[in-house]
């Protein structure tokens, strides 16, 4: 599972061919969550507030962009690195 971006501990990962609907995998110490690119809701997992607020922060930026390696990785195709949350 390619990272496609890291911050304040946060790593962002997504599978190759992986299930719809687009989603990425957000990690954070011991917590997981899948996240969907249309509405930023964990829908399996969990991450603690201040993680996923950060999470769901750098994914409004950066959604034209996710949604692009989301593409990508069901072509079974490298995702490109998206720039972290400053």
């Amino acid at each position: 599972m390619p990272t496609i971006s890291a911050f304040y501990g946060i790593l962002i990962r997504m599978f190759f061919n992986d299930h719809p609907p687009p989603h990425f995998h957000a990690r954070y110490g011991e917590f997981e969550a899948t996240v969907d690119l249309s509405t930023l809701d964990v829908v399996q997992g969990e991450l603690p507030r201040r993680a996923l607020n950060l999470v769901q922060e750098w994914a409004t930026i950066h959604r034209e962009e996710l949604l692009e390696d989301w593409r990508f990785c069901r072509e079974n195709r490298a995702p490109a690195k998206i720039e972290p949350l400053a």
